[in-house]
């Protein structure tokens, strides 16, 4: 039978410790409320800091019940509920009936939240693209596609050995 070592299996740990530590800082940086005001305003939306995330949230992942954009966002579902209602009233989200279980209620964003996240997105994206303006195309593919390898890695939990 083959092992399963090789050479990166030796200095793993110190690479999974810098990974960590770049992981804080990026979670550090993106968690700021500064970070969302300013987002806030180079996208020119009128919306409370405190809703920014769940809108977002609720256009990336929904349809999407209160208890997971809770859980995605950290907050108590509770406080996420009445955020969410807070959304519905300003046109921005409306609750349906989940398809699976009727029973659930889900967050989907309306065309006027949609506009406000396409804002957001544009916004992030000139922001974005001063962070990346000297570094080679390559670098970025590069970066997005182990991102995204490391991203579904970890939202997938480890692989069972049993």
């Amino acid at each position: 039978m083959p092992s399963r070592k090789n050479v990166q299996n030796t200095h793993i740990g110190d690479q999974l410790r810098q990974l960590h530590g770049a992981v804080l800082d990026i979670v550090s940086v993106i968690n700021r409320p500064q970070r969302d005001e300013a987002l806030i305003k180079e996208a020119g939306i009128p919306l409370d800091r405190a809703l920014f995330p769940l809108l977002v949230g609720i256009e990336r992942f929904g349809p999407i019940g209160v208890v997971e954009l809770a859980d995605r966002v950290g907050r108590d579902y509770t406080t996420v509920s009445r955020q969410v209602a807070k959304l519905e009233s300003l046109g921005l989200a409306e609750r349906q009936a989940s398809a699976a279980d009727r029973r659930v209620r889900e967050a989907v964003v309306t065309p006027k939240g949609k506009a406000m996240t396409d804002l957001v997105d544009a916004a992030r994206e000139r922001i974005g693209r001063t962070i990346f303006e000297t570094w080679e195309v390559r670098d970025v593919d590069e970066l997005v596609r182990l991102m995204r390898k490391f991203a579904d890695a970890v939202k997938d939990g480890p692989p069972s050995n049993a």
